[in-house]
C-alpha cells in the first residue's frame, strides 16, 4: 500500500529531517520525495511504501498530525488507492 504524505509551513532547519525520521520510526519507506521553498514557505510531497509500516494507518495519520503541529507545519497524509479510485472509469 502506498500514500502521499504533504509537508507545508513556515520553512527552518530541520523539517526534512524530522518527518523522515518519524516515518522511519514507522518502518515506513519513502519511494519518491519532492520538495521546494516557495517565498519563504516550505512545501514537501513523498510518495510512501506503508506495506511494512508498524503501526495502523490512523494512527500514523494521527502521530504525523501532531508532529507536525509541533514543527509548526501541516503533515498530512493519504492513501493513494483514493486518488487511483477518483482516475478509474
Amino acid at each position: 500500500m502506498k500514500a502521499l504524505v504533504t509537508v507545508i509551513g513556515r520553512d527552518k532547519v530541520g523539517i526534512i529531517a524530522g518527518v523522515c525520521a518519524r516515518l522511519a520510526e514507522s518502518n515506513i519507506n519513502i519511494l519518491d520525495i519532492t520538495q521546494t521553498v516557495l517565498q519563504g514557505y516550505f512545501t514537501m510531497m513523498m510518495i510512501v511504501d506503508l506495506s511494512a509500516a508498524t503501526l495502523p494507518f490512523d494512527e500514523i495519520r494521527g502521530s504525523l498530525d501532531a508532529y507536525g503541529e509541533t514543527l509548526g507545519v501541516s503533515i498530512r497524509i493519504q492513501r493513494t488507492d483514493t486518488f487511483d479510485a477518483m482516475h478509474q472509469i
